[in-house]
């Protein structure tokens, strides 16, 4: 998908929701657990109830991995049953030296057809430039993330590359956002920014104004769709905000999937409402 194709589909369903689907065998409403695939016959009632109302949908490989052969089938079902209009993301987080990314590449590119994998930079330029390679595709890289430990690299000071080792410092993940632009352009690069980190998004906006965020972290995390719009949409929305648990485990009975409609239709009309603006 092209980044003109994506923004087509922001503006056509006036939503920039991803819906994850992390699927846990475990946490599925009991009535389906018996089912012979029970998984993508979840996420099966999970699309049908909720494409009309957002433009990607994120697969966390490791849910379907510790599955085995099994959970790999269940993955590849799901990504081929996903309309064509759908941003399709496998949330892989890879990233090695050149000859393995550029297998991992064609596992997520050809072989399962994703539009896009999340990776991982901290291996260096070899380890992305793997997944720049295929057209219409993008590398969707690991920027501020939410999770606790973001704080033991991410946000170490680093002195400036570009200024005199006294005239200040910056984030480790503002030079991975600068380093990393450099590689790619806005039509296959995007970068992964938490959403409990919303205020940081002024100053990321600085570093990287025209590129999509893949935005983790509304809903179950506690970030705030209204913070998110407000310090990180441009002028093409530049977002996609992913919720997972909150959409697909809004129920554990029977009517799981009118109320991950329910709930994936909230996040549709508020995010309609700051696309107006």
């Amino acid at each position: 998908m092209t980044r003109k194709q994506l923004i087509q589909q922001i503006q056509l369903k006036k939503s920039f929701l991803c819906v994850g689907l992390d699927t846990d065998i475990n946490k599925i409403p009991d009535h389906l657990k018996a089912h012979p695939d029970a998984v993508f016959e979840f996420n099966k009632q999970i699309i049908d109830a909720t494409h009309d109302l957002c433009v990607a949908y994120k697969i966390n490989t490791a849910f379907y991995e510790a599955m085995g052969a099994k959970g790999w089938e269940a993955m590849e079902k799901t990504v081929n049953y996903i309309p064509k209009d759908q941003f399709i993301i496998a949330d892989a987080k890879r990233g090695d030296i050149g000859n393995t990314s550029a297998q991992y590449a064609r596992a997520f590119f050809e072989t399962m057809n994703f539009n896009a994998i999340t990776v991982a930079p901290y291996m260096g330029e070899d380890s992305v430039k793997p997944f720049l390679e295929f057209e219409n595709k993008w590398a969707i890289v690991l920027g501020l993330t939410s999770n606790a430990g973001s704080k033991d690299f991410e946000q170490l000071r680093l002195v400036r590359e570009d200024e005199n080792p006294t005239s200040g410092t910056e984030f480790l993940y503002e030079t991975v956002l600068k380093k990393v632009s450099r590689w790619g352009t806005d039509e296959n690069l995007m970068f992964v920014v938490g959403a409990t980190r919303a205020s940081d998004l002024t100053d990321i906006r600085k570093i990287i104004p025209d590129h999509f965020l893949l935005v983790p972290g509304v809903g179950f995390q506690g970030g705030s769709l209204a913070e998110v719009c407000q310090y990180g949409m441009n002028k093409d929305c530049g977002l996609l905000v992913n919720a997972s648990r909150a959409i697909i485990y809004a129920s554990e009975k029977e009517d799981f999937a009118s109320e991950a409609r329910a709930i994936a239709l909230q996040y549709q009309t508020e995010m309609a409402v700051y696309l107006d603006k």
